[in-house]
Formats: C-alpha cells, structure tokens, sequence
C-alpha cells in the first residue's frame, strides 16, 4: 500500500501539468475557477477540452494555446490575441470574436456558427474540414462586408 501511495505521490505532477502550463498560472486558475479572466494573460495555457461555456475572455492574451476541441460557446473573445492558437476540434458557436487577433490560429475541423468575426484579423487561417455557418470566414476573394452584431 505505502508503495502504490509512494508512486501516486511521484505521478501527481504529471496529473496536473496543464494547470500550471501557462505564463500566469494565477491567470489560468481565475479562468477556470470563474469563467471569467479579462485581459489575462493565457499564453501557452493549455485548455485542451476545457469547457468555458460563455467565459468572458476580452482583451486576453491566449497567443499559442492549446484550446483544441475546448467548448467556447457564447464566449467572449472581444479583442483577444489568439495568434498562432490551436482551436482544432473547438467549439465555437455564438463566440464574439469582435476585433480580435486570429493570425495563424489552427480552426482545423472546428465547428464555428453564428460567431462575430468583425474586424477580427484573420491572416493565414486554417480552416481545412471546419464547420462554418452564419459566420463571416471564407476563403479568397473581395473583403467581405461583415456586419456587426447588433
């Protein structure tokens, strides 16, 4: 028995190494514990599957996390830094993605309906096999007119 608890003790690390990996663990624990983390700085968190139904992200810097297959629905990403993230595999209806910074983010086989992607900077995005509907992303072409949402 002490040996088995021994072993669990030694292991306990690897159990929870993605709470702590993030520049500001202390930013990381309110998100997780609140929902809410405004102008946080997450980068490098890994959210990997972590529910954050309605979470109010604005203004956070999540520049490189791994958020993939997260649920992000109803979340608020006003003008968040989400450059080079990983969001395959996300959820992500009902997102508010208002002037935020999605430059190099991975949206591979996410699923993205009626998100607001106003004045959003979406620079080589990769949105192979994504889900979008209701949502102002496409591929090539003229700037698309995206309205706000009112």
């Amino acid at each position: 028995m002490k040996k088995v608890l021994a072993a669990l003790i030694l292991a306990s690390p690897l159990f929870f190494a993605n709470v702590v990996n993030a520049k500001n663990p202390q930013d990381l624990q309110k998100l997780l514990t609140t929902g809410e983390c405004v102008k946080c700085n997450l980068s490098g968190a890994n959210l990997s599957g972590a529910h954050l139904i309605g979470a109010d992200l604005r203004e956070a810097n999540l520049e490189g996390a791994n958020l993939k297959g997260a649920n992000l629905e109803g979340a608020d990403l006003t003008n968040a830094n989400l450059g080079g993230a990983n969001l395959s595999s996300a959820y992500l209806t009902n997102v508010n993605f208002k002037q935020a910074n999605l430059n190099a983010a991975n949206l591979t086989k996410a699923t993205i309906h009626d998100s607001n992607v106003y004045q959003a900077s979406m620079n080589d995005l990769n949105i192979a096999d994504a889900d979008i509907f209701y949502t102002g992303i496409g591929i090539g072409g003229e700037d698309a007119q995206i309205p706000d949402w009112r």
